[in-house]
């Protein structure tokens, strides 16, 4: 087993992750000061050629810049990263919102799935309260390996798409809503309470943790259908 690690006095970077797991170590950015992320970021753009953060501000990324001037940026998403365009993917995940409002968490999302192994095909605003809106996309979206079904209010955009697939669903709830959806809350539970079979739910607003497991379902299907490895 790869345990390979660098010790920053304030991070400890783990650089066998991407031999172990198939992807390198993300950085968790939120709490960081900026010159705590572009030294971790620097240091794993030099060893493993690609890094990635998520929760990033401006002023990180800013930093980040300084150290390695070709890392990106999505501002919607709020990711920084760097390889993305070395990357091969393998399968096509569906990034599905309920609303406009669910954008930043889906980016964080689509991000994610796209630098950890597979494609990502966005369709925005296709929640419940207009459901002729989703069923007009069904078809694409039938059409991917994996859906990722992205809702705030009350979440019950995944139980819906659920019951017309036979694809994995991974559910993310949001903090959009009012008052009595709790930050997020009420969808959560809606998630984990839905009757339709197949659904998988990240924690709310983990556009992340959504993206990299739909990305790790779709290398493992390519490796049982080729017998090869897509490391990002």
């Amino acid at each position: 087993m790869h345990q390979e690690t660098e010790n920053l006095g304030f991070a400890r970077l783990d650089h066998g992750r991407a031999s172990r797991r198939g992807a390198v170590e993300t950085i968790f950015c939120q709490g960081k000061t900026p010159e705590q992320v572009a030294a971790i970021f620097e240091r794993f753009a030099a060893h493993d050629g690609a890094a990635f953060g998520t929760r990033a501000s401006e002023e990180q990324y800013r930093a980040v810049l300084e150290k390695v001037p070709d890392a990106c940026y999505n501002q919607l998403g709020r990711v920084i990263y760097r390889g993305l365009d070395k990357v091969k993917k393998a399968g096509r995940v569906a990034i599905l919102t309920g609303g406009t409002a669910d954008l930043p968490v889906a980016e964080e999302a689509a991000i994610s799935t796209q630098f950890f192994g597979a494609e990502a095909v966005r369709f925005t605003d296709v929640g419940i309260a207009g459901i002729h809106r989703l069923l007009s996309v069904m078809d694409d979206v039938s059409a991917c390996d994996v859906i990722i079904a992205i809702a705030g209010m009350e979440g019950a955009l995944p139980s819906v798409v659920a019951g017309m697939v036979d694809r994995p669903v991974i559910a993310v709830p949001t903090s959009v809503g009012y008052g009595a959806s709790f930050g997020g809350l009420a969808p959560l539970l809606t998630m984990l309470n839905s009757c339709a079979e197949g659904i998988t739910v990240v924690n709310i607003d983990n556009g992340f943790g959504a993206g990299y497991s739909a990305a790790q379902i779709c290398r493992a299907i390519y490796k049982q259908q080729t017998g090869k490895e897509t490391n990002p």
